[in-house]
């Protein structure tokens, strides 16, 4: 799998660069927010990479951020979104941008992307509203357990991380206890995924 390029840019396009990498060139499909983070041709850069994989085809796309590939993936993840459906949703905004306009439910956004009719505008909503929830929870817990002095050697955990992301999603102390108390997972994205998951089922 291909995670990173770095290398020069050789080749600019609309919808494309072609990146040199140690003699090699890796052409990578980008969205317009990423290609108007890549420098002029024969400048360096370093773009976060996805591959898909098809019978007929290997298909490399670059992106400026993790956090917009991340997007990539997950809008993937939806019933009738394609991989060029997904770059024109990343050619709308920041992807903090669109992860907000997914929490706050305003599919008319989505609506206006090329490809996009009302029906899939809302299957987004629906599908991914609670994985951004969770993944800007856990990035938000991160960033908050990273400030609080630590003894040397001895990173957060998966499950202090994910209580702290259940805090920040409004739960109290004794329900997030509560929660993860029965909750399994190897991530703290699978523990607030999972806590959430019961916390429905007890609802």
């Amino acid at each position: 799998m291909i995670a990173l390029l770095r290398g020069e840019v050789a080749i600019r396009r609309a919808d494309h660069v072609v990146i040199l990498c140690g003699g090699v060139g890796y052409r990578a499909a980008v969205s317009a927010e990423t290609l108007r983070h890549v420098p002029p041709v024969g400048e360096p850069v370093t773009l976060h990479a996805h591959l898909i994989a098809r019978d007929d085809a290997l298909s490399l796309y670059g992106f400026y951020t993790e956090q917009e590939r991340d997007l990539f993936v997950m809008l993937l993840s939806v019933q009738a979104i394609g991989p060029k459906v997904a770059l024109a949703v990343l050619s709308g905004g920041a992807p903090r941008d669109l992860t907000a306009a997914i929490a706050a439910g305003e599919a008319a956004r989505f609506q206006a992307v090329p490809g996009i009719g009302k029906r899939t505008a809302e299957r987004i909503i629906v599908e991914l509203r609670e994985k951004v929830a969770v993944a800007g929870a856990v990035e938000q817990a991160a960033g908050a357990i990273a400030a609080l002095p630590r003894e040397e050697g001895s990173p957060a955990t998966h499950r202090e991380l994910a209580r702290a992301g259940l805090l920040e999603l409004g739960y109290a102390p004794p329900e997030a206890e509560q929660l993860l108390s029965s909750a399994r997972g190897d991530s703290a994205e699978a523990l607030i995924a999972e806590a959430l998951r019961l916390a429905r089922a007890g609802s």
